[in-house]
Formats: C-alpha cells, structure tokens, sequence
C-alpha cells in the first residue's frame, strides 16, 4: 500500500495531489491530510509536527520517507515531467533535502494557501475512493 501524507491546506501540495492523480502509473496511492486524525498520527510516526509540517510523507509498504527521499520515491510511480526526478540522485542527498526544505518553509509564502482539501473539488470526485474519509482539513483559516 502507497499513502501520501500531504498538508491539505498549502496550494503547492494540492498541486502536486493533482498532478499525482493524473499522472500515476497505476492507481494505487492513497492520500491523507496532515489535518486528519490518521494524518495527524502518521506524522508523528514519520517525526513531523502536525501542526507546522515541514515535509510530507510517501509511505510504501510500511516504510515511512519524507523530504527527498520522499519525492523521488513518489516520482518512481508517475509519469511524465516527473520522472526526471531520480536525477537529483547526482548531488548529495544532503543538498536535495536542503533544496526540499527550502520550498517547504517558503510554500505558503511562494504557492499560498487554500481553505479546503482538493477533495472537495468535483474535478476529482472519481479519485475520492483514495481520499482519507476522515480528511480534517476543510477549515477556512
């Protein structure tokens, strides 16, 4: 089983929801708000503070990753653009995570923030199946 642990309120991971949902491979990943109750107790399992994350996380078959690690392994299941992310894999997994934490803090700054989960959005309505039940996120802020 694949699972995204993603913040449901940053305009950047709603994005990048999207983009997974039109681009996998297979179908096969699950994802979950941050905010929800099961988000919530994944990301402390994962050493991510659920109230300020600073990564997301991709969990496959019980192994739990986040920052670089993360992206490429979620890039593995995609096609198109992003794919061409393993070549990171040529600089020092120090810089990639480096890299990573800079879009990170600066998200909200740089992409904004939404007021709803993208499940909430009818384009999607076929993926809900895969869409935390217990999503938590749908607060204005």
């Amino acid at each position: 089983m694949r699972r995204i642990v993603y913040d449901g309120v940053c305009a950047l991971c709603d994005w990048t929801v999207r983009y997974v949902l039109a681009h996998e491979i297979t179908p096969s990943i699950r994802f979950v708000a941050i905010q929800s109750e099961e988000g919530r107790a994944l990301a402390r399992e994962g050493d991510i503070d659920p109230d300020a994350p600073e990564s997301f996380l991709f969990i496959e078959n019980g192994r739990l990753m986040k920052d670089s690690e993360a992206l490429l392994a979620l890039a593995r299941q995609l096609r198109g653009p992003a794919r061409a992310a393993p070549l990171t894999r040529l600089m020092p997994r120090f810089v990639a995570d480096a890299l990573y934490r800079l879009v990170a803090c600066n998200r909200y700054r740089w992409f904004g923030r939404i007021t709803a989960c993208p499940v909430a959005d009818e384009s999607i309505e076929a993926d809900r199946r895969r869409v935390s039940a217990d999503s938590g996120c749908r607060r204005t802020l």
